[in-house]
């Protein structure tokens, strides 16, 4: 899901040049993220699922600072998108992540 988000902001919210670069280069990253990941979405499972975790626990506060960091916080449409996405992103990594682990160590 949050692969086709960022391929489809763009288009959809009209973004800036360097915040669209940024959400196909994110939806590009997380693709290949999740399929290299050792959890059911994964093909590979070269990256451990913990490892996957940590990678998310970062990106969702950095979605919420790049526009600041990257100069497109006056673009509001980009910058709420990205606030909301690093948002979501931390969410999820609180409940979802949390519970796999504790299946995983048969808790």
């Amino acid at each position: 899901m949050t692969v086709f988000i960022f391929l489809l902001a763009p288009t959809l919210l009209g973004l800036g040049q360097i915040s669209a670069i940024l959400a196909y280069s994110l939806a590009v990253v997380h693709l290949i993220v999740t399929l290299a990941s050792d959890f059911p979405f994964g093909a590979v499972k070269l990256i451990p699922f913990t490892v996957h975790g940590w990678i998310e626990r970062i990106v969702g506060p950095l979605l919420i600072a790049v526009p600041f960091i990257l100069n497109f916080s006056d673009e509001d449409l980009a910058r709420n998108f990205y606030i909301a996405m690093g948002i979501i992103i931390i969410v999820v990594v609180l409940t979802d992540y949390q519970a796999e682990v504790r299946v995983r160590k048969g808790k």
